[in-house]
């Protein structure tokens, strides 16, 4: 099978619209923003809009949103919306998660 990195399915046009939801400056919520950002320029260079919330600064938005785990991950669009929890650190689940590759 290849390397599953090698199958990415990128909607060349598309704008990527995400919201990641932290717990301030804990460690873990540090490692997911720096995982992601590695990665959103590795794969969506100037085609994503990120939006990160802490959740103790924005408790209604956290509420709207459902919010059961941090950090968490919503991609909003292209759609399917999807949902990742960690730190994304799992640079294949993530890429999985956002749509980019089809298969593990």
């Amino acid at each position: 099978m290849g390397n599953p990195i090698n199958s990415i399915q990128e909607d060349e046009d598309a704008t990527y619209k995400l919201k990641l939801f932290v717990n301030g400056a804990s460690s873990i919520s540090l490692r997911a923003i720096h995982n992601l950002k590695t990665i959103l320029h590795e794969h969506l260079e100037n085609r994503y809009i990120l939006e990160i919330i802490d959740v103790h600064q924005q408790p209604l938005l956290v509420n709207s949103e459902d919010i059961v785990a941090i950090p968490l991950l919503i991609k909003q669009s292209p759609l399917p919306s999807r949902r990742l929890i960690g730190d994304m650190s799992n640079k294949v689940k993530v890429l999985k998660g956002l749509g980019l590759i089809s298969k593990i």
